[in-house]
């Protein structure tokens, strides 16, 4: 719970803040909402190629305080954001260059692309702070300093919610830019946090070779085996998001704007999990790190239960109260019904993405990265995505189905991270 509190409570902050986003451009009607909806995950797949390096930093961090050589601890942080600078300057021109001739392959709607094509630019270009952002929050997390990371993401989100509130309404003489100024908003506060993280990183690990020491080229070599599959998981889940956008939007606009509301409920309920999910990657690779692997392996089921516990209980308002949820984002009636009965499958699958987010996790902490994206990546994209398309455009049988599709294929994921838990392999893996 000292892990975890400090993770959940700066990702409420993140995503909760992503929904008053959502709220903001509400306003501005369906169109708006589903081009920053479709654009949103398109900029979150062009970031994940550097989000997996939160993953390798975290890993290798807790790992080498478990080995008793924390002046050794943030050297992986020093390669990660070298990484991120590297990786995310190219890329983010050739997305922002390319990104009017792409854009129309996700949607063809001239009104979505129209709000989404500035919205994705402006997003992308903050990729670098993304990848930096998520390194910190890897070493942060890997040395228990949680405070540190939920302390940053307040200052960092509630700089978005004023920038978005002056930038989309044109306030306080600000120029009104729409859909175009939540993107704004958003990028320029990951720039803050990723100062704020600097600031405060320096202050707490110039002793462990903060921005001291060059990473070895084995521990670079280490770094990209962790973070490589992370990434191309986390690739390719915003690529499969962003494809089932693409389905959805073949149904219909209304459609499309009731997913956008959908998915960012979906992940803000997600965060508790993902905050227990990353306490059990410090815990396991801690563990390892002394020798400990039934330590190691009793860590992740004790968070597994106060984990499962805590999502299903946030699964009932969706379940009882769909309609009341969903009145707060989503202003037209006949849009706001067509989110109803998806809400509720998905407050009926809360317990289940709990121990799919924990196993996962612990999983990642025991070095097994590469397992983790396989299943992930084979099950969204073998079973998830081409279902969603039957029984959606296909066979036109509506929003319902499509994500009905979606908890399938999620439940199938869980099964195999649990089995492959079990099995005990990653008890072998060193990194």
């Amino acid at each position: 719970m000292n892990l975890a509190l400090p993770i959940i409570g700066g990702m409420m902050s993140q995503n909760v803040l992503n929904l008053v986003d959502t709220a903001m451009v509400g306003v501005l009607g369906p169109t708006a909402l589903a081009a920053v909806g479709i654009a949103s995950f398109a900029s979150f797949m062009t970031g994940a190629v550097v989000m997996g390096l939160g993953t390798a930093v975290q890993a290798m961090t807790a790992r080498r305080i478990g080995e008793g050589r924390a002046e050794e601890s943030a050297i992986p942080l020093n390669g990660g954001l070298l990484l991120a600078l590297v990786i995310s300057l190219p890329l983010s021109l050739a997305a922002c260059l390319f990104a009017p001739k792409l854009f129309p392959y996700l949607n063809a709607d001239p009104a979505v692309i129209a709000d989404g094509v500035p919205y994705f630019q402006a997003r992308v270009l903050a990729v670098m702070a993304v990848g930096m952002n998520f390194s910190f929050r890897g070493y942060l997390t890997g040395v228990s300093l949680t405070r540190f990371y939920l302390r940053t993401l307040l200052i960092m989100h509630a700089c978005n919610v004023v920038l978005n509130y002056l930038l989309i309404y044109g306030k306080f003489g600000f120029p009104e830019l729409g859909a175009q100024g939540a993107g704004i908003g958003t990028a320029v506060s990951t720039y803050i946090g990723t100062g704020i993280y600097f600031f405060l990183t320096w202050r707490v690990a110039r002793a462990n070779g903060f921005l001291h020491r060059i990473p070895r080229g084995q521990t670079m070599a280490t770094m990209l085996r962790l973070s490589i599959p992370s990434a191309i998981q986390m690739f390719l889940f915003a690529a499969g998001m962003t494809t089932l956008f693409w389905i959805i939007g073949q149904v219909g606009t209304q459609e499309l704007a009731a997913t956008n509301v959908l998915t960012n409920l979906f992940l803000v309920a997600l965060l508790p999990g993902m905050g227990f999910g990353m306490a059990a990657m410090t815990l396991v690779s801690e563990a390892l790190g002394r020798v400990d692997a039934d330590d190691a392996r009793q860590w992740a089921f004790d968070v597994l239960k106060i984990a499962c516990l805590v999502m299903a209980a946030i699964g009932v308002p969706a379940l009882l109260f769909p309609d009341l949820v969903l009145s707060g984002f989503i202003h037209d009636p006949d849009t706001r019904a067509l989110g109803v009965a998806p809400l509720r499958l998905f407050g009926a699958m809360m317990a289940i993405e709990g121990a799919s987010i924990v196993f996962m996790n612990s999983l990642l902490g025991a070095g097994a990265a590469r397992a983790v994206m396989l299943t992930s990546v084979l099950t969204q994209w073998l079973v998830g995505l081409p279902a969603a398309f039957i029984v959606g455009p296909h066979l036109g049988f509506g929003l319902l189905a499509i994500w009905g599709t979606f908890a399938g294929y999620r439940l199938l994921q869980t099964v195999i991270f649990a089995g492959l838990w079990m099995r005990g392999r990653w008890v072998s893996i060193r990194i």
